[in-house]
């Protein structure tokens, strides 16, 4: 498998979702020393999709730690978020800022800046499904320019 950043969601500079991903990344030391941890990115599945020649899906899904958050990145992809567990806070540049809880959905566009994404909690974690639709092999995640 691979994992997307060598941190993290979050380590955009890395590649984001272009580097090796982790099935269970143990928690970030930082958890216990009284910081926030960085997101869990998990790969569930990739595939070319047949339908649309060029394209593939990548489902992952995130896990947040208690105040975990992301940094301000874009996707080159269409993006579909459907909350699992918790509550996280999103807002993509010229946006508001929602807050989305189980069963709630969200979407980011290949030209949309994810510029909040976070853990609505200091206290309980979050977690949520990315599909991400994309030009085969490209790096799902990007900084932001």
């Amino acid at each position: 498998m691979l994992k997307i950043f060598a941190r993290g969601l979050p380590r955009v500079a890395a590649g984001l979702l272009a580097a090796p991903f982790a099935f269970a990344a143990p928690p970030h030391p930082a958890a216990h020393a009284g910081k926030a941890a960085d997101p869990i990115v998990t790969e569930l599945m990739t595939r070319d999709l047949a339908d649309a020649p060029g394209k593939d899906v990548l489902m992952i899904t995130v896990d947040y730690p208690p105040g975990a958050a992301d940094p301000v990145h874009r996707h080159d992809a269409d993006s579909f978020i459907y909350v699992l567990q918790g509550s996280i806070v999103m807002q993509l540049k010229g946006g508001k800022e929602v807050t989305l809880h189980p069963g709630q959905t969200f979407y980011e566009g290949p030209d949309d800046v994810h510029t909040v994404g976070r853990n609505a909690s200091q206290t309980e974690p979050a977690r949520f499904l990315v599909l991400l639709i994309k030009k085969r092999g490209a790096p799902a995640v990007l900084p932001a320019e």
